[in-house]
């Protein structure tokens, strides 16, 4: 190498690594960068070789500094390095870590989203004389080298579903799966497939893959990481990040910072320090379960060393999660634990039938276990015990009722139709003998009469309740303001002005005239929806924490707290509709924005959980969502996976899951648990998405129409399948419970 060619190396170093710090005053960087300017003045008589000398001085020198300073690093210094256009990418990976490999799904900017990397690759093992060639699918963002068409490896929705695609193809051809995850966050398209409700399908699905899926993360932003991010081995490159939100936009919403404006340098390193997002962190927290060592400020193309661990690591990953399900694994095991790098082990990577279901319920029993520390538990032991007792009444009730006795009922039932549906057809031409004989005579017979009644006769209550139909005994309290309320559409719907008594009370909150629906608290649905008196909570106690100790926040709970009487925004309930009994889920607005956090994750996988126990349908009530609570970090982020993966449990299992979207809802929830519903719905005048308008505008500087949210638009993109008037909400809620599911629906 040329002296001035390396030279120019040598100061390329020392302004990446100027640009990882943040540009911040580094004098021994500075005086090392000033001795690479003056180095051909001071050497231009001296011998080649001796030059050559004193630049290898230079450059054990440089990698000194860098040993120094990456010990230094700091949560934001290591965002940085993901992000610079010098660290190693996708295709890098695929040119040095697997032997062969063909790209599918498009090619670079000729592509669905070029964001989205695809390839079918090779990964060759020798073993002495043997050789064994072993397919794995790969998927992941690219960000290329500063490649602008790849959008910073923010995918669009249609980019997530071409990962989905070639996810399920892996899964039919059974071959484990490598997800490189290196994304800052998915981008905030509405457009179909939509980018919450695809995220959504993307969990939901992976959740279920029947072959060995390996996530390695670099950068993981929020849900674009968990799009492709679900696991059964979760390994994390040394100098990666992975996070709820990014520090910027987390400093955005501590330091209520306008658009226009931008956050403070200081606010944006403590929100990165106290979210937790360093792979150390992660690994502290138990969201991944290896850290790739990375060389000194962070992997680069030329690292050839770092190749040679991360492909180490990736098949010894995927060695591990196939002989967690595999019989005959005895021997293969100890030596992988005991002697690592010197074990001749080989594992292949097909996997039996019965293997695929213990890696499934392998993988849910994972993600079952994580954040269980990240949440408070007020209950006291006899509320624990009986909790307990409670649940394994209800699972030995469900075993009997619907493994013994119901199964022998349909059996009896089946038997008694086949008989009279044989009778019917003798008796039938009897009755119809019978019938015109009547008729002849001019009689009509009691069934005749009966008909006519009920088509010609009045309705009548037959409960006994003397409540509306819009309520029994709550009142809202915006119904004691004694004035007159405009509609927001009377300008152009020529609504009258109406009397908040009479808005609040008998129109349920709903223009008379449009149909427009003022927003309501969420006690109105809690004493108008559900049969009077059937509602009963449960799990009260698991409460809302700050498992991150981030500065200031107990307070803000506390706050909360006191303020709504709410411990977490997620109330559980068993309750009753026109007799049916159902598990819901409330997500109440008025707590902390309907936020979720490790607490309200709990919460909603334990309601599923009793309403699989109980045989129950379930309904999601999401009285207003803002997201996952960003102060929470990936103790709130891992919800995502954690409560998709019980919902497609509980749908498995039978179970009928409905979601019903009122105000505002929006990212995290909707991009998962509740987006994954194949019956979801919303009250009219809502609003439903992946990122609010505000978001929208930061991360692409669009402006978005104001109807850009709107439910009816969500409904013609097929995000939901109705929009309701909240008049009709008990009705339709007991019209779907009766009407749609599938053929297991337990509580028929």
């Amino acid at each position: 190498m040329s002296i001035e060619k390396k030279l120019t190396e040598l100061m390329q170093r020392v302004n990446y690594a100027r640009e990882i710090l943040g540009n911040k005053d580094r004098p021994e960087l500075d005086a090392f960068a000033k001795e690479i300017v003056e180095f051909p003045d001071k050497n231009n008589v001296v011998a080649d070789d001796r030059a050559m000398r004193a630049l290898d001085s230079l450059e054990t020198r440089i990698a000194t500094m860098e040993t120094a300073i990456d010990a230094q690093l700091t949560a934001m210094d290591k965002v940085r390095i993901v992000r610079h256009p010098q660290r190693v990418c996708l295709k890098d990976i695929l040119e040095n870590v697997y032997d062969n490999y063909s790209e599918i799904g498009g090619k670079d900017e000729h592509s669905i989203d070029p964001g989205m990397l695809i390839a079918r690759a090779y990964i060759t093992r020798r073993k002495g004389k043997k050789i064994i060639n072993q397919p794995v699918m790969v998927v992941g963002q690219e960000k290329g080298h500063g490649q602008e068409f790849r959008n910073g490896g923010s995918i669009k929705p249609w980019g997530n579903s071409k990962a989905l695609k070639y996810m399920k193809v892996a899964a039919r051809e059974q071959i484990p799966i490598h997800a490189y995850v290196n994304t800052p966050g998915s981008y905030p398209v509405e457009d179909f497939p939509g980018a919450a409700q695809q995220i959504a399908e993307n969990i939901y699905e992976m959740a279920g893959l029947p072959v060995p899926v390996i996530a390695i993360f670099s950068e993981g932003g929020s849900g674009g990481a968990e799009a492709i991010g679900m696991a059964d081995k979760r390994l994390m490159l040394s100098h990666g990040y992975y996070s709820v939100i990014s520090p910027e936009g987390a400093a955005a919403i501590e330091g209520r910072i306008k658009s226009s404006e931008r956050a403070p340098a200081e606010l944006i390193e403590s929100c990165a320090i106290a979210q937790q997002i360093t792979a150390q962190d992660n690994l502290k927290n138990g969201y991944i379960d290896a850290i790739i060592q990375e060389p000194p400020l962070g992997a680069r193309p030329d690292h050839f060393e770092f190749y040679k661990q991360l492909r180490e690591q990736v098949v010894r990953a995927t060695d591990e999660v196939t002989l967690s399900v595999r019989g005959l694994r005895l021997v293969r095991a100890f030596a992988m634990r005991h002697f690592h790098k010197n074990a001749d082990i080989i594992v292949r990577w097909n996997l039996t039938e019965n293997a695929r279901e213990r890696l499934v319920a392998r993988r849910f029993k994972k993600y079952r276990k994580l954040a269980t520390h990240a949440y408070i538990d007020e209950r006291s032991l006899l509320d624990k015990l009986s909790a307990t007792s409670s649940d394994i009444v209800s699972s030995t009730t469900s075993a009997v009722n619907y493994g013994l006795v119901k199964p022998f009922r349909q059996k009896v039932n089946r038997i008694a139709e086949e008989v009279t549906d044989e009778i019917h057809v003798v008796t039938g031409k009897l009755d119809a003998l019978y019938r015109s004989g009547l008729k002849k005579l001019g009689v009509k017979s009691i069934g005749d009469r009966q008909k006519e009644m009920e088509l010609t006769g009045l309705s009548r209550n037959d409960s006994g309740e003397t409540c509306t139909d819009n309520g029994c005994d709550y009142i809202s309290p915006q119904a004691r303001v004694d004035r007159e309320i405009a509609c927001p559409h009377a300008e152009k719907r020529g609504c009258l002005d109406i009397w908040a008594r009479d808005l609040f009370t008998d129109f349920a909150g709903v223009c008379p005239h449009c149909g427009y629906n003022f927003p309501m608290e969420y006690q109105w649905y809690l004493h108008n929806v559900f049969d009077k008196g059937s509602i009963r909570e449960f799990n009260r106690d698991i409460v809302a924490g700050n498992p991150t100790s981030f500065p200031g926040f107990e307070k803000r709970i506390e706050a909360a707290r006191e303020k709504t009487g709410l411990k977490s925004s997620c109330m559980t309930f068993n309750a009753s509709l026109e007799g049916i009994r159902l598990t819901c889920a409330t997500l109440i607005a008025n707590f902390r924005g309907g936020s979720v956090g490790a607490a309200e994750g709990e919460k909603f996988i334990r309601a599923l959980e009793l309403a699989q126990s109980k045989h129950q349908p379930f309904l999601a009530y999401v009285h207003g969502t803002a997201g996952i609570r960003i102060q929470e970090g990936v103790n709130g982020l891992i919800q995502m996976p954690r409560c998709t993966m019980a919902v497609r449990r509980y749908i498995e299992e039978g179970g009928l899951y409905i979601v019903l979207y009122d105000t505002n809802s929006y990212a995290g929830p909707v991009a998962s648990f509740l987006g994954c519903s194949p019956y979801q719905y919303a009250v009219r005048s809502s609003r439903l998405g992946f990122a609010g308008p505000g978001v929208i505008k930061e991360t692409t500087g669009v402006e978005i129409p104001p109807d850009y949210h709107n439910c009816f638009k969500a409904l013609s993109r097929g995000h939901i399948q109705g929009v309701w008037s909240r008049k009709d909400i008990r009705k339709n809620l007991q019209q779907a419970f009766q009407t749609i599911g599938g053929r297991n629906l337990y509580y028929r």
